[in-house]
């Protein structure tokens, strides 16, 4: 991955005077923003960055206290992981160029086995 992205950001306006708590969805097979606590899918899902060393990044991730998805060596894919913003959408991190696994995550799943990651869209 070394092509720049670019990222749409939309304002759905007039929400603001919604009186729910949250009135969207995050289309990530959660209930964020439903009325009757069901799962939905579908929808927006997540968006992915890229940055010089996932590792690194997701080490400063987990400091700062972000809730992970997926951990770098969790699951098949190894040296991605998924993250939550403050609104539970998801984000994906992606390495700038080669998609390399360290022996060691920041959550301390190893990249040999790296059980954790539950896929949640099925």
């Amino acid at each position: 991955m070394t092509t720049p992205g670019c990222v749409e950001l939309t304002w759905n306006y007039g929400t603001e005077e919604e009186e729910a708590d949250k009135i969207y969805n995050t289309g990530n097979a959660d209930a964020t923003g439903t009325k009757d606590g069901e799962k939905i899918r579908g929808g927006f899902g997540h968006i992915g960055i890229t940055v010089p060393n996932v590792y690194r990044a997701c080490e400063r991730f987990h400091e700062m206290g972000a809730e992970f998805l997926k951990s770098p060596n969790a699951g098949g894919m190894k040296g991605l992981a998924f993250v939550k913003d403050p609104d539970g959408y998801l984000i994906e991190i992606l390495p700038q160029g080669e998609m390399v696994a360290e022996p060691m995550d920041c959550l301390g799943v190893p990249a040999e086995g790296g059980e954790g990651y539950k896929d949640n869209s099925k």
